[in-house]
């Protein structure tokens, strides 16, 4: 997808029904911006660990219920390490309850256009009924560089330091693909490989989603392989050409048509159920 004018220059089961795994902190993320371009968050203030936060699965920081993080370091620690209890402490702070939350971010998530998405949590940790698209996510992370550019910077660091703690961000394709300086990886065995992308060339920038991989090597590669492709097609139709992006993708080696993991047969309509929500 071309960030700027939201034209999408290639998609494969764009609308499939997806688990997005710690993708989903975008969203998290995207309403703890919103709260404190509001001023009902500011970065110095103090968010409480609960004992459901401080009970959430790893990746997690590990702080004790009682103790408390402040809004910055949980902003840094969520987009870097992918923290599920400093996730839904945040949720907590800022909804009141995880539950509460959800409801905010489903809220939002309409607001954007996403139709195949409903939330159930703020980490992405598996539930049945937390679920999304491709291109839903592309909406999402479009939604972000437009709406919370000031932001952004959370996404790309290498690292994060808290205490003692030095963590890597799981996105191994930052320092190694040029012009790349976002957004978010997932993984859960129900989603398998997740990652939106974004990159700036030239002074234009894509977005790139894969959802379902098997592999984080492929998932790697497929975001490399559209992401060359796109800048390849931009730059042929800035010098007054008609680029064909399936074939500039079967040409890097991308494999097309694939459906590498089942999409989720419980599934209820996407749509109604996020309405109903």
């Amino acid at each position: 997808m071309d960030a700027d004018s939201g034209e999408v220059l290639y998609e494969e089961q764009p609308t499939a029904i997806r688990h997005p795994a710690s993708i989903t902190k975008v969203m998290t993320l995207y309403l703890a911006f919103n709260a404190l371009d509001a001023g009902t968050l500011k970065m110095d203030d103090r968010v409480p660990i609960s004992w459901h936060a401080a009970s959430q699965a790893p990746s997690k920081l590990g702080l004790r219920a009682g103790q408390t993080i402040s809004v910055s370091d949980a902003i840094g620690v969520v987009a870097v390490k992918s923290a599920n209890d400093i996730a839904v402490a945040l949720a907590e702070k800022i909804g009141g309850s995880e539950s509460n939350f959800a409801r905010m971010m489903n809220q939002q998530a309409r607001a954007l256009g996403m139709r195949q998405t409903n939330f159930v949590n703020a980490s992405g940790l598996p539930d049945p009924a937390h679920f999304t698209s491709a291109r839903d996510i592309a909406t999402l992370s479009a939604a972000l560089l437009r709406n919370h550019r000031q932001y952004y910077g959370n996404f790309s660091a290498l690292s994060y330091s808290y205490g003692k703690l030095r963590m890597a961000n799981h996105n191994h394709l930052l320092g190694n693909y040029v012009g790349l300086d976002g957004i978010k990886t997932g993984f859960t065995v129900d989603s398998g490989f997740t990652l939106t992308a974004s990159a700036e060339r030239g002074g234009h920038r894509l977005i790139a989603v894969v959802l379902g991989a098997p592999t984080g090597w492929s998932r790697d590669r497929d975001i490399t392989r559209l992401l060359d492709s796109g800048f390849t097609a931009l730059q042929i139709r800035a010098q007054g050409g008609q680029p064909d992006m399936t074939a500039l993708l079967a040409s890097s080696g991308f494999a097309l048509n694939r459906s590498e993991r089942p999409i989720p047969a419980m599934m209820l309509n996407p749509v109604q159920q996020g309405d109903a929500d």
